[in-house]
């Protein structure tokens, strides 16, 4: 059967599977509909939380920035596990006992004020809002590619499976959904990673086999070393960014991950302290899977890349080539008119994205019309790495088919739980919390509905109507959050002086300067058109890193606005005694 043909049977049955789970798991009352009635298995949960964790940007896009980046990819990995520690000592089972449904219901308790529980719900929408829009956007790229559907029309499918389980069961129909989807998106980047790995190597353990010998006796890594610097590359295991920027974008990635409010939720789904432990312990386990198999997926699709296209003539590449060439994800410019690729290092266009004519060139390649002068003449975009990479390295239809499945629930189970978020917060902590404390609970559950069929609507106009600026900021999300809401929990948690004014004024200060420093010097939007370049960075901090320097600043101007103004009220240091005791947990609540 044909990669399509297998293409829709396989999304077709997922989608069925996660349609009668939506219906199955409908809803009833506003704990299901926010936190699963709290009675979700630490096993369940561990999977709902790996599969709430690992969206798009870890299926499709992580191997494809370590192919690229080489071994400064590493900060990904370190920083997205590294996350889970942080959540399961320091944050996950504090939340659990302090019992809301939501980080700003938390915000707004902890710290006795609508104020701050308002600034928490902006910032829980902008972050939420910017890492949502690149999953619609991805659900759009995998059905336009292996469904051969309009992308547009892709991202419509994407709203509408989505909106069917979350619409219905909330968090509880998005929490069993998740566990199907963890299935289906781990099964789906194992098996090509233990083909490829065999095919390479003769392991089938990608693990090892990344690090094993080909049939000449070279090792794998030194091979790639030498195609890299043969093209004009850094050598792939050598990094190019400072120790210190390693040190922030870990960081950052770090507190980033543990102060997502769509991970945090989670962990108010399970009925006791110690079950909310067992579940961040398990995630880790799962996430690690896919995490500890991303760096051979890397360089098993680099050299494949390399090996199959460069000095290729155009003429004779194989058609996965030209089937991605439609996507526009890969481009190729005939810039000395020998008809061959030629791939080596430097930029092959002058834009973010290749610009398509409607001309055919000489041997039938696509035009691009913003094509540079240098002699780079391939266009590759990160994202197709691992999605191609089956097809390059001629697998069964079957399992190019499965990788489409995969990626859809990866991008899928995101969106649901950012979605949730969005609507909770909208929901609960906006009406039910501010501005109608009576809303009955049949009427709080409606409204929770209501915001998250805005919420899904928003979402897919973003990814129809992919702003710039949005594109280039979702892996920022985690600078976002790290900016603003790890700083008031950490220390909601572990000190008793922190009060209102202090809590607020941190969240404030921090994602402004996020804010600021990313639009400023990865999207140019502030001052001039173009992101300003690396040398005027802020202690040569990059974007994705100064998350770190805005957590920072954050948490002092918390401490000494905290320590200017009046000490908390009584009531409130007693509780932040009593969270950090470990036995005994009240189940999550509204009130």
């Amino acid at each position: 059967m044909s990669v399509q043909t297998w293409t829709w049977i396989l999304v077709g049955l997922t989608f069925a599977l996660y349609f009668g789970i939506a219906i199955w798991a409908r809803a009833g009352s506003t704990k299901d509909f926010y936190v699963a009635g709290g009675g979700v298995s630490p096993l369940a949960n561990g999977m709902a939380t790996a599969a709430d964790w690992m969206s798009a940007a870890s299926f499709i896009s992580m191997a494809g920035l370590i192919s690229f980046m080489g071994y400064d990819g590493s900060v990904f990995l370190m920083g997205w596990t590294g996350g889970y520690v942080l959540l399961a000592l320091l944050l996950a089972p504090y939340l659990r006992k302090f019992g809301k449904f939501t980080v700003p219901d938390f915000i707004g308790d902890r710290y006795y004020s609508n104020t701050a529980r308002t600034v928490a719900v902006i910032c829980a929408l902008i972050v939420s809002f910017t890492y949502v829009a690149g999953q619609m956007r991805g659900v759009g790229i995998v059905f336009s590619q292996f469904l051969q559907v309009d992308i547009n029309l892709g991202v419509i499918i994407g709203m509408t499976v989505v909106l069917v389980f979350a619409f219905l069961g909330g968090m509880k129909g998005i929490t069993y959904t998740q566990v199907a989807q963890y299935c289906v998106l781990i099964f789906a980047f194992m098996v090509p990673a233990f083909f490829i790995s065999m095919q390479m190597t003769g392991n089938p353990i990608p693990q090892i086999g990344m690090g094993g010998k080909l049939e000449g006796g070279a090792y794998l890594l030194d091979k790639l070393d030498t195609l890299h610097t043969q093209l004009g590359f850094n050598e792939y295991t050598d990094g190019t960014k400072s120790t210190w920027d390693v040190f922030a974008i870990t960081l950052a990635l770090m507190v980033g991950t543990a102060g997502l409010p769509h991970v945090i939720v989670r962990f108010f789904t399970v009925p006791k302290v110690k079950d909310a432990r067992k579940s961040a312990g398990l995630a880790l386990l799962f996430i690690a899977i896919l995490y500890t198999t991303a760096p051979a997926i890397a360089v098993f699709a680099r050299t494949n890349l390399i090996e199959t296209v460069s000095e290729q003539q155009y003429n004779e590449i194989p058609e996965w080539f030209k089937n991605w060439e439609n996507t526009g994800l890969i481009a190729w410019s005939d810039k000395n008119n020998d008809g061959k690729i030629q791939y080596v290092a430097g930029s092959a266009i002058d834009g973010k994205k290749p610009v398509y004519t409607n001309e055919r060139g000489a041997h039938g390649e696509r035009m691009i019309s913003n094509a540079n002068a240098e002699v780079n003449e391939l266009y590759v975009d990160r994202d197709i790495m691992v999605l191609a990479n089956p097809e390059i390295a001629k697998l069964p239809n079957w399992v190019i088919a499965l990788v489409a499945a995969g990626g859809l629930a990866a991008a899928l189970s995101t969106a649901a739980g950012l979605l949730l978020v969005i609507s909770t917060s909208i929901s609960h902590d906006l009406i039910k919390k501010q501005l109608k404390p009576n809303i009955s609970e049949k009427g709080e559950l409606m409204a929770a509905r209501i915001a998250i069929l805005v919420a899904i609507i928003i979402a897919g106009l973003f990814g129809i109507y992919p702003p710039g600026f949005v594109a280039a900021v979702v892996a920022l999300a985690f600078g976002l959050a790290a900016a603003s809401f790890f700083p008031a929990i950490i220390l909601g948690i572990f000190d008793k002086r922190m009060n209102k004014q202090g809590a607020i004024a941190g969240m404030i200060v921090g994602i402004t300067l996020m804010l600021f420093y990313m639009i400023r010097y990865k999207t140019g939007l502030i001052g001039v058109m173009d992101p300003r370049p690396a040398s005027e960075w802020w202690f040569g901090t990059s974007p994705e890193g100064f998350g770190t320097v805005a957590m920072i600043v954050n948490v002092i101007v918390s401490v000494v606005v905290s320590r200017m103004t009046a000490a908390p009220p009584a009531d409130v240091q007693e509780i932040v005694e009593n969270i950090r005791i470990p036995s005994g947990a009240g189940e999550a609540s509204s009130h």
